[in-house]
């Protein structure tokens, strides 16, 4: 039993022995012969979004990294696609033109050194209004909510070409990647309607007419909504009184077009019409399900005007 206990303890060593030799001996793999691809690695997206209220100063602007087996040398040319999307309600999505047209094309020479790293880098800057007319579209085709779809194709020295038909997923969402080669540009309206009002009702329920201070607060998770201070603009104070609470009633702006959603603390839903919008002062009427109701004349805050609303 010694000994196959001492003999089976030195083929053990002897195992280990080679296998710690192993890392020395040239490996038969030919990897100096596997065939390498290219990406480009999203840098910074400087600008993503298109202002509907601003379109003639609106860009889709990105820095890129080309990252291949030359540290971005085999890179010819990288051609910069698009097309336009629309949500058509019931319908479903409508495309413009259905393949995606070319907008610009950058050239090798557009890809320079840099001192953040290895690779060779480059940032462009397409126009809205290049991007519109590529699609054959004009300003007063463009609604709010619209995306433009943005596809890059790099073509390298050997005739290959890399974009969103044949990346891997991991290299187009894994963050040290970050190469998706397709970006979607929204159309959005930035809305800045934050603030403390002062209002005047001229309309309730119970046929209070009352003065008072309302505010909208932003709600950082939902870009375009506002939280009432008060959804009923301070009718239950006047009419009951009551207190509003815990009651959670919301403003939001879509491209300046407002509705209320939102529940009181007796669950009770909200809605509202703009009757009537200027720069100094803002009419809208409210109701909720229980059947009160009310009219108020919003005042602009500060000097800063009201936005066309509707």
């Amino acid at each position: 039993m010694r000994i196959l206990k001492y003999s089976f303890g030195l083929l053990a060593m002897a195992l280990v022995f080679l296998s710690s030799c192993r890392d020395f001996v040239e490996p038969n793999i030919p990897y100096s012969e596997f065939d390498t691809g290219a990406y480009l690695r999203t840098i910074d997206r400087t600008s993503t979004t298109f202002n509907l209220f601003n379109l003639a100063n609106s860009n889709f602007a990105l820095t890129l990294e080309a990252v291949d087996i030359e540290d971005g040398g085999t890179v010819e040319t990288v051609e910069i696609r698009v097309r336009h999307r629309r949500l058509i309600p019931g319908v479903g999505l409508e495309f413009t033109p259905q393949e995606d047209a070319l907008v610009a094309t950058l050239q090798k020479s557009d890809f320079a050194p840099n001192s953040e790293s290895r690779f060779l880098r480059t940032s462009f800057q397409i126009s809205a209004a290049d991007a519109i007319a590529a699609v054959g579209l004009s300003f007063e085709d463009i609604e709010g909510g619209d995306v433009f779809e943005f596809r890059l194709v790099l073509n390298d020295r050997f005739g290959r070409s890399f974009s969103s038909d044949n990346v891997t997923n991991n290299v187009a969402g894994a963050p040290f990647y970050a190469s998706p080669f397709q970006y979607n540009v929204s159309v959005v309206c930035p809305s800045d309607l934050g603030g403390t009002y002062q209002f005047e009702a001229t309309e309730t329920f119970c046929g209070a007419t009352y003065s008072g201070e309302i505010t909208w607060t932003p709600v950082s998770s939902s870009p375009g909504s506002y939280t009432l201070s008060d959804g009923t603009f301070g009718a239950w104070q006047e009419c009951y009184p009551d207190s509003w609470g815990s009651g959670n009633v919301r403003i939001n702006d879509a491209c300046n077009i407002l509705s209320m959603t939102g529940t009181d603390k007796y669950g009770d839903s909200y809605s509202m019409t703009v009757v009537s919008s200027t720069p100094e002062e803002l009419t809208l009427s409210w109701e909720n399900t229980f059947g009160e109701f009310g009219t108020v004349i919003v005042k602009s805050n500060d000097g800063k005007p009201w936005p066309d609303l509707r």
